[in-house]
């Protein structure tokens, strides 16, 4: 083999590399959603999410999920509503991806190893001095370390979708509400910033029992070495707790998953579009609706400016 044709030669991708990588991902279908807001309140239940003393002051309150109301401007009978939840979009940052997160370039270049300031990124991450929040390549999950942040809130501007919440105050929990809280999950003090994680340890709870699975399995086999685990499927609380089905949660780098499948037919119809996809952030949150001023509106560009009274069509 000659020199040039060695120097062609792709480089053979490592374990936890390119297509072996695993990213979670939601679809959210708006024309399901009625507004219930049973997802804000699960998720505030299942992470302990601070309840402030007087909720009147929106601005210091904390809700990792939001559902937002928007609607056509048109008068009765043609005015219609439609509700957003918005979780954080655990954003990929400005590189090639297909529509199921998964990179187009070659395998090897999508290594574990993760440098935050050398490569386009997250909005948030690029700008968190402490590596208080990162990017996990297998599971494509961004992160919230709390006893890492030192409260510069630099992610707070910086994210375009208002995802990132800061703490002002400690914990109230008055006498009683302690049983109310999810041993799971650690409170956060004050003075940190705080936002969805994609119920994290429900996802290192599933891993802990798929490897004890393997293990047993392994030692029935009588099998030596390392145990390999695949990432597993799990739910957030929204998704479970949603009564009308519009929050689905699943592998969305995987093209045989009910998650991905459904978002392919919505992209394939012209149903499906993503949060301010013009920024080019990749969210992993993706959406659907047939009503074609609610996906003008979820992209805020010169094209469509954000102003109801303009949507006649």
């Amino acid at each position: 083999m000659s020199a040039a044709t060695k120097a062609k030669k792709p480089h053979a991708a490592k374990a936890g590399q390119g297509e072996n990588l695993v990213k979670y991902g939601m679809l959210i279908n708006v024309d399901k959603c009625t507004g219930c807001g049973a997802c804000m309140v699960a998720c505030a239940s299942e992470n302990n999410v601070n309840v402030l003393p007087d909720e009147s002051d929106k601005v210091r309150s904390i809700t990792w999920m939001r559902v937002y109301r928007i609607d056509n401007g048109r008068k009765f009978p043609q005015h219609q509503v439609a509700y957003f939840p918005r979780p954080c979009m655990h954003c990929e940052g400005a590189r090639d991806h297909d529509f199921f997160g998964r990179p187009v370039r070659p395998a090897h270049a999508d290594a574990l190893h993760h440098d935050k300031h050398g490569s386009p990124d997250t909005p948030c991450i690029s700008v968190c001095p402490p590596t208080a929040t990162d990017y996990d390549p297998q599971g494509g999950i961004v992160s919230q370390i709390t006893t890492r942040c030192i409260g510069c809130r630099y992610c707070v501007a910086a994210c375009p979708y208002h995802a990132r919440y800061f703490n002002w105050f400690d914990g109230d929990w008055p006498s009683g509400m302690e049983r109310y809280l999810n041993p799971k999950v650690a409170p956060r003090m004050r003075g940190v910033v705080e936002k969805c994680t994609f119920c994290h340890h429900r996802l290192m709870a599933a891993r802990a029992k798929a490897t004890y699975q393997a293990k047993i399995e392994a030692a029935k086999k009588k099998k030596t070495g390392p145990v390999h685990v695949k990432m597993p499927r799990y739910r957030t609380a929204c998704a479970e707790a949603c009564p009308a089905g519009a929050i689905n949660f699943g592998i969305i780098s995987d093209p045989r998953d009910s998650v991905a499948e459904l978002i392919k037919v919505g992209r394939q119809k012209g149903y499906g579009f993503r949060l301010l996809e013009n920024l080019k952030t990749n969210p992993k949150v993706h959406y659907f609706s047939e009503r074609k001023w609610v996906r003008q509106m979820a992209d805020n560009s010169l094209k469509w400016p954000f102003a109801a009274q303009l949507f006649k069509t």
